[in-house]
């Protein structure tokens, strides 16, 4: 069984003294000519072009700039422990030990813009290069063109080592569309979160991303390989919802406290 999840927009390169075990991501060369045509474009232009202020650009431009290779613990830092996004609020990566951290690496993958598929403790260096931006390339006119089947060749790669053929999409639509399904040799099932407002249950963007990452954390943290056993996920008041759900779509429900 194998996990997907978004990476984040926040970053923290603060020094971190959980691990030291670390990785290179497989399609740096890849990152690398991404790298070489984002540099070509000025801090007005990433403006534009990712929908930030100015500010915003003018950082990532210089992050651009000072991207350089070979990537050590020196001047880069494990990918799951850099992002920190409501999805790594709930995964709560600061609390693994050394056999989560483990098996993590083994059964997770995060989707990057700028990396494609990233281990937990591969090392990255800071970016902002969402899956989504309309980045011409040599391989056509965005960064799903330029990934083509990369992504999915990697994760049929890691699938086919798996004993449960299944891929469990906690990932953002932006970025599992980066997967081409039909390509993928694996059943793929999506947890849904909803949460109770006003009677009705729905997906509330917030408190649905940090779902995702509390599925992540109880997955690792129970070495769940068997996918019909995630529905015992109960975190934080979330319940599986068989009513709701369906064969490739887990619904898990969170009843609205009184007021």
């Amino acid at each position: 069984m194998l996990i997907t999840i978004s990476p984040a927009k926040k970053l923290d390169f603060a020094p971190q003294k959980l691990t030291k075990t670390h990785t290179v991501p497989d399609f740096l060369d890849d990152s690398r000519t991404l790298i070489d045509r984002v540099r070509k474009v000025s801090a007005k232009g990433l403006s534009k072009l990712m929908g930030i202020s100015e500010a915003l650009a003018q950082e990532n431009f210089e992050r651009y700039k000072a991207w350089t290779t070979p990537f050590t613990p020196q001047n880069a830092k494990q990918g799951l422990l850099a992002f920190q996004g409501d999805v790594y609020v709930g995964l709560n990566a600061a609390e693994f030990r050394a056999r989560d951290f483990k098996f993590a690496q083994e059964h997770l993958r995060i989707l990057s813009g700028l990396y494609g598929v990233l281990r937990p403790l591969d090392l990255i260096q800071p970016y902002r290069l969402e899956m989504g931006t309309q980045l011409s390339n040599k391989r056509g006119r965005d960064l799903y063109a330029f990934w083509g089947s990369r992504i999915t060749d990697s994760l049929n790669d890691v699938l086919e080592s798996q004993k449960d053929a299944v891929l469990v999409n906690l990932a953002s639509n932006e970025y599992f569309k980066s997967v081409r399904t039909k390509e993928l040799n694996a059943r793929v099932v999506t947890p849904v979160f909803k949460d109770e407002k006003n009677g009705k249950f729905k997906v509330l963007s917030f408190f649905a991303k940090k779902a995702r990452g509390l599925m992540v954390s109880h997955i690792v943290r129970n070495r769940i390989t068997q996918v019909e056993d995630i529905k015992s996920f109960d975190s934080e008041g979330y319940r599986y919802d068989k009513a709701m759900s369906s064969d490739d779509e887990f619904v898990f429900t969170r009843a609205e406290k009184p007021k």
